[in-house]
């Protein structure tokens, strides 16, 4: 039995050690906002924050998860209310299909925590998710907005 914290909640799973925290949280938990890209940790899709921090969850195995928090795309408003970089991507029309969005936003929530005011090339060595849709002009253009927030 692992034992951990899932946006706020105390969970605890009966799983292999191995199995990926994203196949953790979408077929054990039913917590569907963190998507499978890649499988290997490089498209971004599957992004969280475990303590604090983003991770891609299709690579982490849920034995190294015990005892920590875990932070997804469904707890990241608070209170009923958007998160700022939630808001500035409704605000800035960014999703097209939406597939990688929710890993997006995970991601940029994180750096905007430790960058309140990113330059572009903080946003460049940061973001390294992958939108098939091509929408990195307005993903940029929302960062920017989110920290003027």
């Amino acid at each position: 039995m692992i034992r951990f914290t899932v946006n706020g909640r105390p969970r605890e799973v009966d799983v292999e050690p191995e199995m990926p925290l994203l196949w953790v949280l979408r077929d054990e938990l039913d917590i569907k906002g963190p998507k499978y890209g890649c499988g290997i940790g490089q498209c971004g899709a599957c992004t969280v924050h475990v303590d604090g921090e983003p991770a891609r969850s299709c690579t982490l195995p849920i034995s190294k998860l015990a005892g920590r928090r875990v932070l997804t795309i469904e707890g990241l408003a608070q209170n009923g209310v958007l998160h700022k970089v939630q808001k500035a991507w409704v605000d800035h029309e960014v999703p097209q299909c939406g597939y990688c969005q929710s890993g997006l936003i995970m991601a940029v929530a994180a750096l905007l925590k430790d960058k309140p005011k990113p330059t572009d090339g903080d946003i460049d060595a940061a973001i390294t998710n992958i939108c098939r849709c091509g929408t990195f002009q307005q993903v940029r253009e929302a960062i920017h907005a989110a920290a003027k927030a």
